[in-house]
């Protein structure tokens, strides 16, 4: 009796066990900003199982104007965050060890939009105007581009005036700023919808210009890359994001809708998210999520030029996870 008794007891403790040893990885992922198109590859892998298929339990938090997620991923509250090259690598220096593991963005979606009213052509128009930008770690590309052009960006002689845009188009609407950021993918649109296009537009295209520094790329904690388990866990990760952006991609309608599905705020428009998706594509490499390195080293020249950064980064990227794709 006892022999049946230690035989039951060894089955129930195995079955109490099994769901501990076959629980998903769990992985908090942190987006720059609100739920969109811009991020449809996480959605999508999320929306479609590729993480479940990863043994993945994946979180997606949505980002805004008030959430940096260098500092969300510093606090604890993220594995993994999508952020720009640029804010990741200033908040490296700063002492948050951000290391970038994926780079599924391959270009710059960013460009600076004058109305023809504004009466600017060319970059030797711009002193004595008023630029509209973007901060919270979106400035970094436009203030490299105007220390590549020698100009002061105080408002002094010769220089120019930087203003703190809203992220949409009112301020050009509105007369606050001569010219103004805008993404491929947002807020060039919403230009488009409000009758502004290339006849009467001056388009300044970071990317055309060879002032494009690398956007959306994923950034881990240097000291979670000494754990093989957690690298693995990367690695299936990107794997399933890349999935992910590949059927987004291939399928954009059904992508669009996911995204709108997923924004629990209700303000993710199905038209703007479709238009999101044909203009990420042109941005997105989803056969290839490895970081360029030409692209990484005219990054980093662009930012020690600035004063961005003070120093060389050491560190601040491993193929490592890419590698074991």
């Amino acid at each position: 009796m006892k022999k049946i008794i230690t035989g039951m007891m060894a089955g129930v403790l195995a079955l109490s066990a099994a769901p501990a040893a076959m629980a998903a990885d769990a992985l908090t992922l942190q987006l720059k900003w609100v739920t969109q198109a811009q991020f449809a590859g996480y959605i999508v892998a999320e929306a479609k199982g590729f993480y479940d298929e990863e043994d993945l339990d994946v979180t997606i938090l949505p980002g805004g104007p008030n959430v940096a997620p260098e500092q969300v991923i510093a606090g604890g509250g993220a594995d993994i965050i999508v952020t720009w090259m640029a804010a990741g690598m200033a908040a490296r220096e700063s002492g948050v060890p951000l290391v970038n593991i994926a780079q599924p963005y391959k270009r710059s979606g960013l460009m600076m939009i004058c109305p023809t009213e504004a009466g600017i052509t060319s970059e030797a128009d711009f002193p004595g105007h008023t630029l509209g930008v973007w901060f919270f770690g979106n400035e970094y590309p436009f203030f490299a581009w105007m220390n590549k052009l020698g100009l002061a960006t105080d408002g002094s002689a010769g220089g120019v005036t930087v203003l703190q845009q809203s992220f949409d188009i009112q301020p050009m609407i509105q007369g606050q700023a001569d010219c103004i950021s805008v993404m491929t993918y947002n807020e060039y649109g919403q230009a488009l919808d409000a009758g502004y296009g290339p006849d009467n537009l001056t388009i300044f295209n970071y990317t055309e210009m060879g002032n494009d520094l690398l956007e959306d790329g994923l950034y881990v904690m240097e000291d979670t890359l000494s754990d093989p388990a957690k690298v693995d866990a990367y690695t299936r990760f990107v794997k399933a994001s890349m999935k992910g952006w590949a059927y987004a991609l291939e399928n954009p309608d059904e992508a669009a809708q996911l995204v709108v599905d997923a924004d629990e705020t209700g303000a993710a428009e199905l038209a703007h998210q479709l238009y999101m998706v044909g203009e990420v594509s042109k941005l997105v490499d989803a056969d290839d999520p490895a970081l360029n390195l030409e692209t990484y080293e005219r990054t980093v020249k662009a930012l020690l030029d600035q004063g961005i950064i003070k120093a060389t980064p050491d560190g601040a990227y491993t193929t490592v996870v890419t590698d074991g794709l």
